[in-house]
């Protein structure tokens, strides 16, 4: 069967009280029973506190990111070795936003995900369309890309260790979001691009996340198409009432 995940990617948001605060919420409130792996991605800065706070929780904390270096001259950036230091195992990789802003290549991302494996760490893989490529009707095209440069390159035992997360990119910060029907659709196409290239065993055990503005009050009818495993949710990570309402609808 495969694992039920809800992750909120609190982007560049939340100080270190407000943090505390949130995860606080989260903890007082989340069901004492939940279906579904907790994920929370707070920023850089206040990832070991966090990872503290949950500590004898259920609730797992992930990295925004990371280098694909082990070391270096790399102004600003964070090794794989220092997330684990503090105790960070999980990492999101390749987020739209990463891609547009930052200009993260497909190259760039499979480097980040063969050294996040050979840590052995957890990873959030993120890929999906933009507006235009949907309207010219290249959407399944641009998705299958960015899965055989991005992921296509490790071995099937290492898919133990992958989430995927897609990300229609015309729907994440915009209040737009796919219907259930396209939602599903679109997992359908990755859980058999995955099922050519690497068989039944992989497409059927990884989990696909669906990450473009889901709420609470679209979650329940999102979560339950056969091919969505959950969710990598933005903006309602931010409201601990928000988030748990999106992990009862999973329940």
């Amino acid at each position: 069967m495969r694992t039920k995940i809800v992750a909120g990617n609190w982007k560049m948001n939340k100080n270190a009280q407000e943090t505390r605060l949130l995860l606080n919420d989260l903890i007082e409130t989340l069901p004492h029973t939940v279906e579904a792996q907790i994920i929370v991605a707070p920023t850089f800065v206040n990832l070991a506190a966090a990872t503290q706070f949950v500590e004898h929780t259920n609730i797992v904390v992930a990295a925004q990111n990371m280098h694909h270096a082990e070391h270096g001259a790399y102004t600003g950036e964070i090794s794989a070795d220092m997330l684990q230091s503090i105790g960070v195992n999980t990492v999101i990789l390749g987020h739209s936003e990463r891609r547009a802003y930052f200009g993260e290549t497909d190259a760039q991302l499979a480097l980040k995900v063969t050294t996040a494996l050979a840590h052995h760490m957890q990873v959030i893989f993120c890929f999906g369309e933009e507006l235009k490529d949907r309207q010219n009707n290249q959407h399944f095209e641009v998705v299958s890309h960015q899965l055989h440069k991005g992921l296509f390159h490790i071995p099937a035992d290492a898919w133990e260790n992958i989430i995927l997360a897609y990300e229609p990119v015309w729907a994440i910060g915009t209040g737009e979001t796919a219907s259930p029907e396209q939602a599903q659709e679109m997992h359908e196409f990755i859980r058999a691009t995955i099922r050519k290239h690497y068989g039944d065993a992989v497409a059927e055990s990884v989990s696909i996340l669906y990450g473009g503005s889901v709420k609470p009050d679209n979650a329940l009818e999102i979560f339950s198409k056969p091919d969505v495993d959950g969710g990598l949710i933005g903006g309602a990570a931010l409201k601990a009432s928000d988030f748990v309402a999106i992990v009862n609808g999973m329940n």
